[in-house]
């Protein structure tokens, strides 16, 4: 990045060991055994990881999420009203594979762990995407990831509520083993200090121009802050390939598993289906709607080709 770029760039750029420095007096609260257990298939978390990059980003988000609150209440003041307690809401998006969900339960442990004894939940945006027998009447089972495999409408409204400080929201479960929303499982969501919303497309902006009588909402119009987990594509594709050679052998096999069929296929013959997979689907959804919405994050994290995050990127107030 050339000078004049980092000029103009909307962002503050860090290398590791300058976002390291900003721990400050943030406490580890992990242990060894308790990273294993939040960390995704063949991800390679560290504690030094979570030291030098988790850390400083959990310091960071108490700071905002304290700078909210005292929003609210001086808007109260202002107002004249009773000031009631509405979630700090994160979003974090990013490829398929890239570690989305990783990040997010990694934030919800240490954000949970730090000061102020916080109540975070976590909701990924997969019990949103339609049930399996509505994507294929509407021709979209190839599709499933991609913007208009998800029930916007119900995502909205349920962030909304959230946003609204209702005592009580229900969000969908989705199971990855069977592919599809679980019925009659719901998720709930009792007025925590913050809600972490976690998918693919959580930054997409309107797919219109907004008019009077149209106006657009979005996803990402109920952030408080966002992140972006990014990745080189040549990182992530052997990522997701890696990731699919070990269902293969492991949850894949399960007689319910939708992927059942796959668990009798070679390594040379998953090799081929991951990657055809990939750039039939995956890799379009994020070169198409993933990635442009990159630089619509208050902060990105960039990972290695070993996973680790190799620097990161703030926005400028």
């Amino acid at each position: 990045m050339t000078s004049a770029t980092k000029r103009l760039s909307p962002y503050l750029h860090f290398t590791r060991e300058a976002w390291a420095s900003l721990r400050d007096s943030m406490p580890l609260t992990l242990s060894e055994e308790e990273l294993a257990q939040l960390r995704g298939i063949n991800e390679r978390v560290s504690l030094d990881e979570v030291t030098q990059i988790y850390l400083p980003l959990a310091r960071l988000l108490h700071l905002y999420i304290d700078a909210v609150k005292n929003l609210y209440e001086a808007t109260h003041v202002f107002l004249n009203t009773s000031a009631r307690k509405v979630p700090f809401i994160i979003g974090i998006a990013g490829s398929v594979a890239v570690g989305k969900s990783t990040t997010a339960r990694i934030i919800q442990a240490l954000l949970e762990r730090g000061p102020g004894n916080l109540v975070v939940d976590l909701v990924t945006t997969d019990g949103f995407l339609y049930p399996n027998k509505t994507l294929l009447e509407r021709g979209l089972m190839d599709r499933k990831g991609f913007p208009e495999s998800y029930n916007i409408n119900a995502l909205i409204e349920f962030l909304c509520n959230v946003k609204s400080g209702r005592p009580r929201v229900t969000a969908p479960v989705y199971s990855h083993l069977i592919y599809d929303i679980v019925p009659d499982q719901k998720i709930q969501v009792c007025r925590p200090d913050v809600l972490i919303l976690e998918g693919l497309n959580v930054l997409q902006p309107p797919a219109h121009k907004a008019t009077e009588h149209n106006p657009q909402v979005v996803v990402s119009d109920f952030f408080d802050f966002s992140i972006y987990v990014d990745a080189k594509e040549e990182h992530i594709r052997n990522w997701y390939e890696q990731r699919f050679q070990t269902l293969r052998v492991t949850a894949f096999r399960q007689p319910n598993a939708f992927f059942y069929r796959y668990s009798t296929l070679t390594e040379e013959e998953a090799h081929r289906v991951a990657l055809e997979i990939w750039d039939r689907i995956n890799g379009v959804n994020l070169h198409e709607n993933i990635a442009p919405t990159r630089n619509r994050a208050d902060l990105i994290l960039q990972k290695a080709a070993d996973h680790s995050v190799e620097s990161v990127s703030l926005r400028k107030l």
